[in-house]
């Protein structure tokens, strides 16, 4: 019996780990937050294609309109912030820890001024007389309430990058401090987390950017 077994276990020893098997390997951690960001899709696409509903039943032309130039000038500042973060990666593997929170605070640095421009984008929206509960610009709604969620969703991720910009700092500053963080495993996971989501709400921003631009 028991040879039976190891056979069998040198057999499958050499064969690729399943999906299945690989997702039994994922913290739990990393797990919740990709269910996460499919929940997060789901709602975005419905909100998406109500607008798009909304807006082909009107009689009000598209382009009507023209387009915030901020909304643009915020999508150049988000893709930035994407290649900023994406370098933490590369530099906690250096055990760089200077460059490190640089990079961190860099990429939260860009996340304010792409919300700042966001309030730029509304104001504008309003000035050409688009208004958040105008009755008679309902597709003006769902631009105020798309843009606004994903700002929400980004302020989510801002106040992870903070704590973790805080604890890289607090490290950097002793070596016995630094040797511990870079060592830990769940910190790691963390760097990991952050990136996955900051990639995603960078995505996620593009899409619905496109968006509008199709459909404002």
């Amino acid at each position: 019996m028991n040879s039976d077994r190891e056979h069998r276990d040198k057999v499958g020893a050499g064969r690729a780990a399943s999906t299945f098997q690989k997702m039994e390997r994922m913290p739990v951690l990393l797990v919740m937050l990709y269910l996460g960001l499919v929940g997060i899709t789901v709602l975005f696409v419905v909100l998406v294609v109500a607008y798009a509903r909304l807006r082909y039943s009107t009689d009000v032309p598209i382009g009507n309109h023209p387009f915030p130039r901020y909304f643009s000038l915020s999508t150049i500042v988000l893709l930035v912030s994407s290649y900023t973060i994406s370098q933490a990666k590369r530099l906690y593997q250096q055990d760089d820890m200077q460059n490190l929170v640089r990079c961190l605070g860099a990429t939260l640095l860009l996340s304010s001024i792409f919300a700042g421009l966001q309030l730029l984008g509304w104001n504008e929206l309003r000035t050409q007389g688009v208004l958040l509960n105008d009755p008679q610009s309902a597709t003006g709604t769902f631009v105020y309430l798309i843009s606004g969620l994903h700002v929400v969703h980004l302020f989510g991720g801002m106040l992870f990058l903070l704590a973790l910009l805080l604890r890289t700092i607090h490290a950097s500053r002793d070596g016995v401090r630094n040797l511990v963080f870079i060592r830990n495993p769940y910190r790691r996971l963390q760097l990991h987390m952050i990136t996955v989501y900051w990639h995603f709400i960078d995505v996620l921003w593009v899409g619905l950017f496109a968006a509008f631009l199709f459909l404002y």
